[in-house]
């Protein structure tokens, strides 16, 4: 304890030491207070979306006295709202469409509309609290300890004070250790802050707390190994940040590009366009050409499903499905896809501390390409059952009475 308290009192008195201390300090708060007014944005976006959704639908149903016209302009609010702890790794939220307005008609070019290249799979993303802890952090630890021993042989006391100490251990992983504890709580407490303020579970704040503080004793190690080499200050400080540079940049970037060359995905323009053209195509085609392959889908509907005027509603929102079902393969091609470049980046993560860390602060966040593909499967199920919905309208065809229409089913967006 007597040798934490002196180098605590050196460390107040080293200038360099406390400004970049004090600078993870602001960085964290501003990484937090950006996450939090992020989080806080979209929760807003949805809550002013909910309240007007119900009432945009029944005045979209309230116009028409036919199933297939209510069914056609109704629009549904499908959404991912935000987890209490997304403010601090906000993860796919950032590229991938978190919320759409569905209607009755094909899904996939719905949900692909604003998805029109990959989604990222992310190694390394966007400035935010993981990826301050993830990237920033350990440059800044480097900075902090990269000269503690050179220092004292360029200043001439080194083997004095390993004399003076009895072992080197009780003279450098004191004065380490207080460097390391100030800086990890200059990053935490701002995050505790931030947690506490957004309701987190203390669970997951304290597991990435744990995780941050494991990534940041990762750098300790890689940085006190090179720190034994015999060098000048410069030349160790050099090294550590060439160590770090190809640790949380280059590695990240050259193992995202790897994977994208080795495991092709379609994109979103491609699901868009070949459904788009399913469903365009399904005018000039034969009744029986959409109407085989839907009943073959469902055949509950085999009896009524004969199509004998130029137009009808059942068969105009069976080639919407039909559309959708030509459009199966790539749309599997494009989900298992995107999940096998992302079990690939979580191996190649292993290569990288800043990646990894990253990759965990998203998990516990939500916000990582699972949960994002999670969301989309919802859209999906919720879809359906629109669908089961309005399909016995369409082809029972009872007399038109917009009351039935207040069983719509509800959007649950719990996962």
């Amino acid at each position: 304890m007597n040798a934490l308290l002196r180098e605590a009192r050196f460390l107040a008195k080293d200038r360099g030491a406390v400004l970049w201390i004090v600078l993870a300090l602001l960085l964290s708060a501003a990484a937090t207070g950006f996450g939090i007014a992020e989080v806080r944005e979209q929760r807003q976006t949805i809550a002013a979306l909910l309240a007007e959704d119900a009432k945009d639908r029944a005045n979209a149903i309230s116009k028409h006295d036919a199933w297939g016209d209510a069914a056609y302009d109704a629009f549904h609010l499908t959404y991912a709202p935000p987890s209490d702890f997304a403010f601090a790794a906000l993860g796919q939220r950032d590229t991938a469409p978190w919320l759409h307005r569905v209607r009755m008609l094909s899904l996939e070019s719905q949900i692909h509309e604003a998805d029109t290249a990959n989604a990222d799979f992310g190694l390394i993303g966007r400035f935010d609290f993981a990826f301050l802890a993830a990237a920033v952090a350990p440059l800044l630890l480097i900075l902090l300890l990269h000269d503690l021993r050179a220092g004292e042989r360029v200043a001439g006391r080194h083997d004095w004070l390993v004399a003076s100490a009895g072992t080197p251990r009780r003279l450098w992983l004191p004065r380490a250790g207080v460097r390391f504890g100030g800086l990890a709580l200059a990053l935490l407490v701002p995050f505790w802050i931030g947690a506490a303020i957004e309701g987190a579970g203390f669970g997951a704040a304290l597991a990435a707390s744990a995780l941050v503080v494991g990534s940041l004793a990762a750098w300790w190690a890689i940085i006190a190994v090179v720190g034994r080499r015999n060098a000048s200050p410069p030349a160790l400080l050099a090294a550590l940040v060439g160590i770090w540079l190809m640790l949380a940049l280059l590695i990240p970037a050259a193992a995202r590009a790897g994977i994208e060359a080795a495991v092709p995905v379609p994109d979103g323009a491609e699901i868009l366009m070949l459904q788009r053209d399913a469903v365009n195509d399904a005018w000039d085609k034969p009744k029986a050409a959409t109407m085989t392959p839907f009943l073959a889908r469902h055949p509950e509907w085999r009896a009524l499903g004969t199509v004998e005027k130029p137009f009808e509603w059942k068969w105009y929102y069976a080639f919407q499905q039909v559309g959708d079902q030509q459009a199966e393969p790539i749309v599997t091609a494009y989900r298992q896809g995107r999940l096998a470049r992302d079990r690939a980046a979580g191996w190649a993560a292993l290569l990288s501390p800043a990646a990894l860390t990253e990759r965990g602060l998203e998990r516990l966040a939500g916000t990582d390409t699972r949960a994002m593909i999670a969301y989309e499967d919802r859209v999906r199920a919720f879809h359906a059952r629109l669908r089961a919905f309005h399909y016995p309208l369409f082809f029972r065809d009872p007399p038109y009475d917009p009351v039935v229409l207040d069983g719509l089913p509800r959007y649950d967006p719990a996962p």
